[in-house]
């Protein structure tokens, strides 16, 4: 129990206690999200984002499967009539999974084996240990437009788990983000590729990279996803994760 106590602990520090965060937080998403939408937080971990989208006026649906978080976020949120918590997982297919949980880590605990596989490999993973695990409830992305709306933003955050949340959407949304990590960068261009097939009937994606919470583009310019790749393998021998965010070239194509 101390060493749960002790992992949201480091959560809560890391993303709400680090001074100006969530001014630049608000300040980053406002170019996504404003009064009256609506935006998926998938991964919403201990609720920095939900927090800071909150404060932008939109109606937030946060999506976390962990207990531990669950439990934070109700604490924060629970009686903010502008938060769904989901207590649920995202993927390709509706069902029940394994979650792999990292008692120290929690903001790694993730329901890819490949990906866990893969990132122990690097030694910024040296000393997180997956330690237990609980079987969670899972929905797709498609099954939560249904439930509450289409978001004018969609933030992944799943730890290696990105691809298969993709891959249980079928429309392109105007804005989302997904996970960039340097030791899973053949992930993540498979997750690009996902978001190219979804834009193409839409007008087509356009691309820009945050190194991990600096809430800063690295681009100067929206990229292609060919200068978004060429991108990523500049970043990629420095081993700092970060977010690839893409939005809809022509928005109003999605409607």
């Amino acid at each position: 129990m101390l060493r749960r106590v002790r992992g949201i602990a480091r959560s809560l520090a890391m993303y709400h206690g680090v001074p100006g965060r969530h001014r630049r937080m608000v300040r980053f998403y406002g170019q996504f999200l404003g009064p009256g939408d609506i935006a998926f937080d998938i991964g919403a971990h201990v609720g920095s984002r939900v927090r800071a989208w909150r404060k932008l006026g939109a109606r937030v649906i946060a999506v976390e499967p962990q207990p531990d978080c669950l439990r934070v976020l109700r604490l924060f949120f629970g009686r903010d009539r502008g938060v769904t918590i989901v207590p649920e997982a995202v993927g390709a297919r509706a069902g029940r999974a394994q979650l792999g949980l990292s008692t120290a880590t929690p903001t790694v605990s993730s329901m890819s084996r490949d990906w866990i596989e893969s990132v122990t490999t690097d030694s910024s993973f040296a000393r997180v240990r997956w330690d237990r695990a609980v079987e969670v409830e899972v929905a797709t992305l498609d099954d939560l437009i249904a439930t509450h709306g289409e978001p004018a933003f969609c933030k992944i955050d799943v730890e290696g788990f990105e691809v298969d949340v993709l891959r249980g959407l079928t429309r392109p949304l105007r804005g989302l983000s997904f996970e960039y990590l340097p030791p899973a960068h053949d992930a993540a261009l498979a997750a690009l590729d996902l978001v190219e097939q979804l834009g193409a009937a839409a007008g087509g994606y356009e691309y820009n990279y945050s190194p991990i919470e600096t809430m800063r583009f690295a681009g100067d310019r929206w990229l292609d996803a060919a200068e978004l790749v060429s991108l990523l393998e500049r970043f990629r021998p420095l081993g700092r994760s970060g977010d690839v965010y893409a939005r809809l070239v022509r928005p109003a194509a999605a409607a």
